[in-house]
């Protein structure tokens, strides 16, 4: 079979999901993989059975590896993603595709202009939940989408995470961490976000490490860590969102979306399972909506492998650059109006992806 020949930069915990899943896709072949680390790289390699492990700059210069996937932290997205592009590579970024509107804006007319593809997470909307849910909007089950809620609401990461500073630092947050999840899951079932309206705070000044060798230390807050807003998306839904760090347990749905002949209530959209309830105008009570067959686990790759697969074909990929960039620009919208005082009209657009998980 013909298959694209791929490779990782970036060797933490979250390249293992990638690495392990690749193997399910006979037209992916994950040739090497690369990190600052060496011996990090040497150890993943051996645990997945990877053939090469090479230096960042050995991949970018090999002629054989088509794709790169950029697992590095989010300060470094753009500007390893910017190389791959102008050493001729595809690339799939971890969430989010920048930090910056410029960063983003950037990688966008590199790989148009060298005729690349850029691909990015978070692909958990091509999982059974999100998919199911895109069905029942399509087929009608709630009629015309009027309005929607998403919440993510938590206390933070320092209380698991060995390791939270840079969840509290510019760039990061609730918005930026958790956002692209809530902000591509809205983008598949509705299309693109016309307005934003919002506010932001910074409730805390300093965060306790809670666990792990940086138990005790205290880290500073430098990013808001509360934000709601309004999303008025360009089919004409309004859409309620709330992202915090600073909430210790909510009741609040993830995500609901509400029609003229009835709802729908999702679960998390940092899985690919979440469960699906719809509520029918004739009915009494929620029902449990069977899920479609497809990718219901940690699936984390899949955008990866969807990305190939249109390279192979000639096929648009859904977990593109131009949605990564319209998440982006949406993120940016919330910070900004929270601070001007006003509504904000985005600039970008993007086209709602096709359906169906492969």
């Amino acid at each position: 079979m013909e298959h694209v020949k791929v490779g990782i930069i970036g060797c933490g915990n979250i390249s293992d999901v990638y690495m392990k899943n690749l193997r399910c896709f006979p037209w992916v072949s994950l040739e090497a993989c690369a990190d600052l680390i060496s011996e990090r790289a040497r150890e993943k390699a051996l645990a997945h059975g990877i053939p090469r492990v090479m230096t960042v700059e050995e991949m970018l210069i090999d002629p054989t590896i088509a794709l790169i996937i950029n697992l590095t932290w989010p300060q470094s997205h753009s500007s390893l993603a910017l190389q791959i592009l102008e050493a001729g590579k595809h690339v799939y970024n971890e969430k989010p595709l920048a930090l910056s509107r410029e960063e983003g804006r950037l990688l966008l007319r590199t790989a148009a202009a060298k005729g690349l593809r850029i691909g990015c997470a978070p692909d958990t909307v091509l999982g059974t939940g999100i998919q199911t849910a895109r069905r029942y909007i399509e087929e009608g089950y709630i009629g015309k989408p009027l309005s929607a809620s998403a919440s993510m609401q938590c206390h933070g990461h320092e209380h698991w995470h060995p390791s939270p500073a840079f969840y509290y630092e510019q760039g990061g947050g609730p918005l930026f961490d958790m956002g692209p999840y809530y902000l591509s899951a809205l983008i598949t079932l509705l299309g693109p976000v016309e307005t934003v309206t919002a506010r932001a705070k910074k409730s805390f000044e300093t965060r306790t490490v809670g666990c792990g060798p940086l138990q005790g230390n205290i880290i500073s807050v430098d990013t808001p860590t509360h934000l709601s807003g309004i999303l008025a998306f360009r089919n004409g839904v309004l859409c309620t969102m709330t992202m915090s760090f600073d909430v210790w347990k909510s009741t609040q749905p993830h995500l609901e979306i509400h029609g003229t002949l009835g709802s729908l209530l999702m679960g998390d959209p940092n899985s690919f399972d979440g469960t699906v309830h719809y509520f029918s105008s004739a009915a009494s009570d929620w029902e449990k909506v069977t899920l479609l067959s497809g990718y219901d686990e940690n699936m984390r790759g899949l955008g990866v492998a969807d990305m190939a697969r249109g390279i192979l074909h000639g096929k648009a990929h859904r977990c593109n650059g131009e949605i990564a960039f319209h998440v982006l620009d949406v993120m940016h919208a919330f910070l900004e109006s929270s601070s001007e005082n006003r509504g904000m009209t985005l600039e970008s657009n993007c086209e709602q992806p096709e359906a169906g998980m492969n």
